[in-house]
């Protein structure tokens, strides 16, 4: 499956914004979907989660309460809707796709977006 992120941009703290990922290439709803993101200088990192009809999701504690993934299953499209935005957020984000949907945090996936780049101004 091939993965296209977008959506990225320049925002204040405390201002929302909405990452869009769009698949193609195989069936979409057969794929757990997440998303990642990497600061400069650091590893990149869980950020959360959804599963193949969006029943479930999950969070890192750094997330939770402030971002929410969702997926629409027609559109072949997962979101990332961040709010609260803070400068820490600042990084690039990346979606990311599993056949097989864990429970918890992703420490991996089989399929890669290329990154979209947020910036959180203070």
């Amino acid at each position: 499956v091939q993965l296209q992120a977008s959506g990225g941009g320049l925002v204040q703290a405390g201002g929302p914004l909405r990452l869009s990922c769009a698949a193609s290439g195989r069936t979409f709803s057969s794929f757990g979907m997440g998303w990642f993101r990497q600061a400069p200088g650091k590893e990149r990192e869980f950020v959360g989660s959804i599963s193949y009809t969006g029943t479930s999701s999950y969070y890192a504690s750094s997330a939770k309460g402030r971002f929410t993934v969702s997926r629409d299953n027609a559109k072949s499209t997962v979101y990332l809707q961040m709010n609260s935005l803070k400068p820490e957020d600042t990084a690039v984000y990346y979606c990311a796709a599993r056949t097989l949907y864990p429970t918890g945090s992703w420490y991996g996936a089989d399929y890669w977006g290329q990154g979209t780049q947020v910036t959180v101004s203070s």
